[in-house]
């Protein structure tokens, strides 16, 4: 058993691995942001229990006292990059995977479902009750997105870790993602939706007392679903890979909402479409509209949303008539939004950290079903075509402010956009102080020229795994589909068919 296991790790590092060759045919720039990049990710890591920090300051000396679970498991899954472009040896990488397994052992989950909460301190591995910043009160709760998050990690150590697999399996198996799902949510559809996750406590404001996947523990549910095709789609594609959700349920959220009068007229613009079914589940196929091309949106316009899942599930080969379809599109979309639409000069627009202070919600605002959507600049400018019959246009806008853009948008882009993307990282580097120690800071804001001088777990953690899967042909993918995940997601990806349509190269 252990010549067997130790001669598949070897395999695996001799497939993971690129050649010097590739390194030196147009390749080193990208190798030298993986090198730097995970200097920060390195850097967010509390030496006493292997825990990442959710960021960490500039000069790469001052951590958070907050992680979260989708911090581990991007911290994992760079952890893996790293080995694979040699940037740390096989039995570091080891060590420091097995570390985090230690950690995540040990930690405080609900009962029974296995779910781990929202915040820990990544020094003592305890839960946070009392923001550290303010004193202000924490609640437990557990989020089904970012549970997802580290489960696609420790799917991932399965295969690419031997030595590690088995206790990987183990934690990941005892997460029981049906806690999240509501079987009756899409009545009209014949499926359901997964909830954003559940408070142990009743909290302030709205929630529905469930008893989750029969566990005869109460919880309290959010009130809402993930019904929009967002990162959120990660929590289906967990559920339906551990057999724990129907695969049906993967075309429960809208692509679209329908064009069913005004019932959906608040929208961020009338869809065209038509309804299909696939597995028995009603589907409204729709699309949006953008200066010539059209794609299936996102709930905000921004590019973590679009392409975030990418990054583990190699959506655009299992979903080529789908997912393979929208996403060269929608980055498309971007690029003429911050170059043409904007004219700021530069595109890559996504959550990230204000550069004048906190966190916020940017993005491209027709691109997202949300009225008025996440928008591109620190002034808000948002745009509003109508809804004929329901809600009349507004004017177009003369002009765009300070436009934010975040470097994680463009190594998103790179599997669609490779030229485009690496020309705009290289513009931000030139002419902003915009690259540390650790690689990109977390945003620019390109008109002021403010920077925002930190490194966040999820943002590199986006970065590292985007350069990954391109210096490497895909190897994040590869070790999530393994232990039969592809064979239960890939046949219900691949039958679904949008009418996505490009536009030609603007002037």
């Amino acid at each position: 058993m252990r010549k067997t296991a130790l001669l598949a790790g070897l395999l695996v590092l001799a497939a993971a691995v690129p050649s010097p060759a590739s390194a030196s045919s147009g390749n080193d720039t990208l190798f030298r942001y993986a090198k730097d990049t995970w200097r920060s990710m390195a850097a967010m890591v509390d030496p006493a229990t292997g825990i990442p920090s959710d960021k960490v300051t500039g000069d790469l000396k001052t951590r958070a006292k907050v992680t979260s679970p989708t911090n581990i498991g991007t911290y994992v899954w760079s952890t893996l990059t790293a080995r694979d472009l040699r940037l740390i040896g096989s039995d570091e990488a080891t060590a420091r995977v097995g570390k985090v397994l230690d950690a995540l052992e040990r930690m405080e989950r609900n009962t029974p479902t296995g779910q781990y909460y929202n915040w820990y301190d990544p020094a003592t591995l305890q839960l946070v009750h009392t923001w550290p910043d303010n004193g202000d009160p924490v609640r437990l709760f557990a989020s089904s997105v970012d549970n997802s998050w580290l489960a696609t990690a420790l799917m991932m150590v399965r295969t690419a870790v031997p030595r590690l697999s088995a206790r990987a399996a183990r934690l990941v198996t005892s997460m029981n993602f049906a806690s999240y799902y509501d079987p009756v949510a899409r009545p009209d559809a014949g499926t359901g939706l997964i909830r954003g996750g559940f408070w142990p406590e009743k909290p302030e404001g709205c929630s529905v007392e469930s008893d989750y996947a029969g566990t005869g523990t109460k919880v309290w549910s959010t009130c809402h679903h993930y019904g929009a095709p967002a990162e959120t789609r990660i929590a289906q594609y967990v559920g339906i890979a551990l057999g724990q959700i129907p695969r049906e349920s993967y075309f429960g959220p809208y692509r679209t909402f329908p064009d069913n009068g005004c019932d959906f007229g608040w929208q961020e613009q009338k869809p065209v479409g038509a309804w299909k079914t696939y597995l028995g589940v009603n589907v409204w196929e729709g699309t949006y509209g953008y200066r010539g091309m059209r794609f299936v949106p996102n709930w905000g316009g921004s590019m973590f949303e679009a392409l975030m899942p990418d990054l583990v599930v190699p959506e655009a080969a299992w979903g080529p008539r789908s997912w393979g379809r929208n996403h060269p599109v929608f980055v498309k979309a971007q690029i003429e939004h911050g170059l043409r639409e904007a004219k700021y000069g530069y595109w890559g627009f996504s959550p990230s950290n204000d550069p004048h202070g906190g966190y916020r919600e940017y993005g491209v605002d027709p691109l997202g079903m949300d009225t008025p959507g996440y928008t591109s600049d620190e002034e808000r400018t948002s745009t509003d075509p109508g809804y004929e019959g329901c809600r009349p246009a507004q004017p177009e806008p003369t002009a765009y402010g300070d436009g934010v853009v975040t470097p994680h948008a463009s190594f998103l882009a790179l599997p669609y956009a490779r030229a485009q993307a690496m020309d705009n990282l290289a513009k931000i580097r030139k002419n902003f102080d915009a690259y540390g120690p650790g690689g990109f800071y977390d945003s620019v804001a390109v008109r002021s020229g403010a920077v925002s001088k930190w490194y966040l777990a999820l943002d590199q953690g986006m970065a590292m795994a985007a350069l990954g899967n391109v210096l490497t042909g895909g190897n994040l993918h590869r070790y999530f589909g393994g232990a039969g995940v592809e064979a239960k997601l890939r046949p219900v990806m691949q039958i679904e068919e949008w009418a996505v349509q490009g536009a030609p190269p603007a002037n």
